[in-house]
């Protein structure tokens, strides 16, 4: 969905929609319905369902207030203040204020669908008329419900507890959703809402009533957008944003940022020095948190995106036990101490391990819901997916699920096209030990790549069984009894590198046999320092692997650009945050620029190109090459498991 035109809620027009509101907060009738009445009783909370179905004593309609009901609890919480106590006043003006923005949102539904001119000539309406009417009407109500939900949630998430799951688990679910008539709406989900709080057991505290509320609300969202795909007449939903006045509170379709506004998910804290070789991998993981923390808060831009260097979508790769998951919490521990540092939010937003659904439709819905807060510019953002090839496996392997095929479309959509917001604040990391089975297309989505290989050097290898040795040092000292190198200090080799061209600075050539073979031929006609070369080069690699095509030469280019930009920030920058990175988006721009400069002076832009060049064609022949030698290398050793049992099954007679 593309949101093209932005409408203004105005405050004026909300001042005369807040009487209507605040009415039915002091009064709303209700009448059950039988089946939320007769509630399965399976249920995981009787008690508590059984208690909302018998919500009215005998008669069939009842009048809820929830007005009052926030005075009783008052009085049952908090019986010697005088005021109402700050968390129950917060919490019901959020509602308030809720209903308010629901109602302008349906009356402005109603004028652009055409629903109220219908409603005038209601009794003049045929069948299809009628039809249509009683269509609109629902698709009104859902949106209305759904915009007073999200304004709830806008208003009260910020003062709710961070862990919800003990409220979430006393709630039992909302028992019908009426999507009949506004007016019938609003009373359903606050009768149930007014039933909820009533309930000694879900009301403990005062801070309970804003938890409560928050997942009353988002279970209510949850509802509506099980329906939405339902309803009809939702052009002039979907096509459309809604601002409010004075605020940064907008209303884009059925868009929820606060699915998955997720509270950053717990890590282990590590260092990279903790880390032994993966000298490429740590280098990355450096750069990639020094970009990140230049993001611009105001400007919504990130000054490194202008000059080449920022990397929306990077994956790193190796063999099984190099360190891939030590990587990830290394990257995200370095984000969150400068984020921290800096007063900047932060959001680690691992993939869920769940995300594939056995539902038609349910993988890309969590996947959406796991992209979206990507598209929120108020915080820097870390998404790794570790073991990438699970979810996003080549869509024509056999037997791939449909789940995945629908994660690996939106990841795509999100990535690049019309729904891709990159401002600069997020990255998301592809992990995996099985690059070669990663979906063609996704992989033609990374900017930026580098191996994850472990220990390569006998040093790092000393250092590897230092790390674990010296934990005995420190219980019983002279237990490891045996010498340490003469020339070498433990470590000194894991600290970071300078940059790139001290790791890649040894390369040569391509090692991929067919690789060499192309580069060897494109060199025949042309030097590596001619443009021409890498043209020719180009093709030869594209008569071996007919995959290879303009998005591959884009990467290349971003990959260079990468390395153009491969310089340090200055450590006084760190320490003193007001000398670079407090400073607005020009400034801290035109410094970028400075140090890219100086940096600049001292590279060979020939061989820079030429080293990214054979770095990522090896890349793209390796992870070909992969996929057949592991099948040629099952179906081989398949063939000697046979041959073995034969003769053994031969020396039995």
């Amino acid at each position: 969905m593309e949101h093209n035109s932005t409408f203004p809620i105005k405050q004026n027009e909300l001042n005369m929609l807040r009487d209507e509101a605040s009415g039915y907060l002091k009064s709303v009738q209700w009448e059950q319905g039988a089946r939320a009445k007769n509630k399965d009783n399976n249920a995981k909370d009787e008690s508590i369902l059984l208690y909302l179905s018998r919500a009215n004593s005998g008669s069939n309609v009842e009048i809820t207030s929830v007005s009052k009901t926030i005075l009783a609890l008052k009085k049952r919480l908090l019986p010697d203040s005088l005021a109402i106590p700050i968390n129950l006043n917060k919490t019901l003006y959020a509602v308030q204020e809720g209903l308010t923005l629901g109602i302008w949102i349906k009356d402005s539904y109603n004028d652009a669908s055409g629903l109220s001119s219908l409603a005038e000539r209601k009794s003049a309406l045929d069948n299809n008329g009628k039809r249509e009417f009683e269509s609109k009407m629902q698709t009104a109500t859902a949106f209305q419900l759904f915009a007073t939900s999200y304004k709830v949630l806008h208003d009260l998430k910020p003062f709710s507890s961070d862990d919800l799951s003990v409220m979430k688990q006393k709630f039992a679910g909302i028992p019908e959703v009426s999507l009949m008539s506004p007016l019938k709406g609003i009373a359903c989900s606050l009768f149930y809402f007014d039933k909820y709080l009533s309930h000694p057991d879900i009301i403990k505290s005062d801070k309970d009533v804003i938890d409560f509320t928050v997942v009353y609300f988002e279970a209510l969202i949850d509802e509506i957008q099980l329906r939405k795909s339902s309803l009809e007449y939702t052009e002039t939903i979907v096509d459309r944003t809604y601002k409010l006045e004075n605020s940064e509170f907008a209303v884009s379709g059925w868009d929820n940022v606060f699915q998955g506004t997720a509270k950053s998910v717990e890590f282990n804290k590590i260092q990279f020095e903790q880390i032994v070789g993966n000298k490429d991998a740590k280098h990355f993981g450096r750069r990639l948190t020094e970009r990140m923390l230049s993001y611009d808060f105001d400007a919504k831009k990130n000054p490194f995106q202008e000059l080449g260097g920022f990397m929306p979508v990077f994956m790193g790769y190796g063999i099984p036990g190099t360190g891939k998951s030590m990587l990830i919490a290394a990257i995200a521990t370095r984000l969150k101490e400068y984020s921290d540092n800096l007063d900047i939010p932060f959001l680690f937003h691992p993939m869920p391990d769940t995300l594939i659904s056995t539902f038609q439709g349910g993988s890309a819905e969590k996947m959406v819901e796991w992209m979206k807060p990507m598209q929120d510019p108020t915080k820097l953002i870390f998404a790794p997916i570790d073991d990438a090839e699970n979810n996003l496996q080549e869509r024509t392997a056999q037997g791939v699920s449909a789940g995945v095929k629908e994660v690996i479309g939106v990841f795509l959509r999100y990535t690049e096209g019309a729904y891709a917001v990159n401002y600069g604040n997020s990255s998301i990391g592809l992990f995996t030990n099985l690059p070669e089975m990663l979906d063609k297309a996704v992989i033609s989505r990374v900017q930026g790549r580098f191996k994850i290989d472990g220990a390569r050097t006998e040093h790092d290898f000393l250092d590897q069984d230092y790390i674990w040795w010296k934990k005995f040092e420190k219980t019983m000292p002279a237990f490891v009894n045996m010498l340490g190198p003469s020339d070498y200090k433990y470590l000194a080799d894991q600290g970071l590198t300078k940059n790139m061209g001290d790791i890649l600075n040894s390369i040569e050539k391509p090692t991929e046999e067919r690789v060499l073979e192309a580069y060897d031929r494109a060199e025949n006609s042309n030097k590596a320092n001619e443009h021409m070369f890498f043209a020719s080069l180009y093709k030869e690699i594209q008569k071996i692997f007919p995959f290879f095509s303009s998005r591959d030469v884009r990467n290349i280019q971003s990959a260079i650009s990468l390395r153009l930009t491969d310089f340090d920030l200055e450590q006084d920058w760190f320490e003193n945050p007001e000398t670079y990175f407090k400073q607005n988006y020009e400034t801290k721009f035109n410094m970028l620029q400075e140090l890219m400069k100086g940096n600049m002076k001292g590279l060979d832009f020939s061989e820079i190109r030429r080293q990214e060049v054979v770095r990522y064609l090896d890349n793209v022949a390796t992870i070909a090459d992969t996929d057949f030698k592991r099948k040629v290398d099952a179906r081989v050793n398949q063939m000697n498991i046979d041959l073995e049992a034969r003769e053994q099954f031969g020396n039995r007679d």
